[in-house]
């Protein structure tokens, strides 16, 4: 029971963000059945099914052929991007024995170690990977109030201060 292809309605300024599908309602609404695949390996007889005919297994639910195609090719990162859920997929990561940081490692093109490397040492640089169509510009998600300048963490931490330094409020009224 294969659905149609199914395009994003909209683009979004999240969408810039260079390698992240972030999982928004369209995206939900999109990767159902990718979802709903996953969510069926949690039981043990759905995952024995599976492993023994994945495609026959995939009919089951309401899959997009591009969705079929990279379910079997175990191609996460275009799970992702057709609506899945990375908590669900994970799931088939795991029905495969592979671990989180296995997935993730694959996901971003490197062996396991030099991903944990990565990770421990503080994470991706941004250096290339700020937005798709910016040229390397920072993305407007690292900046409040419409891009003035002021990263918004300082932005945060100014208003904090301003607050703490606010009159506590006084009862207007003593109780009886």
């Amino acid at each position: 029971m294969a659905r149609k292809k199914m395009a994003r309605e909209k683009q979004h300024d999240y969408d810039d963000i260079p390698g992240t599908y972030v999982f928004d309602a369209e995206r939900s609404q999109q990767g159902f059945g990718i979802n709903m695949f996953c969510m069926s390996l949690m039981k043990d007889d759905n995952r024995k099914a599976f492993k023994a005919n994945e495609a026959e297994y995939l009919k089951k639910f309401n899959l997009t052929p591009e969705q079929t195609d990279a379910i079997l090719k175990r191609d996460y990162n275009r799970m992702l991007e057709l609506g899945g859920n990375i908590y669900f997929t994970a799931k088939l990561g795991a029905t495969d024995g592979h671990s989180f940081q296995q997935l993730a490692a694959k996901m971003t093109g490197s062996s396991q170690q030099d991903y944990a490397s990565m990770m421990l040492a503080g994470g991706r640089s941004v250096e290339g990977n700020r937005s798709r169509s910016g040229k390397n510009a920072p993305s407007k998600f690292l900046r409040a109030g419409g891009g003035s300048g002021k990263p918004a963490v300082a932005k945060r931490q100014a208003k904090a201060k301003v607050k703490s330094k606010a009159k506590p409020k006084t009862r207007s009224a003593k109780r009886k």
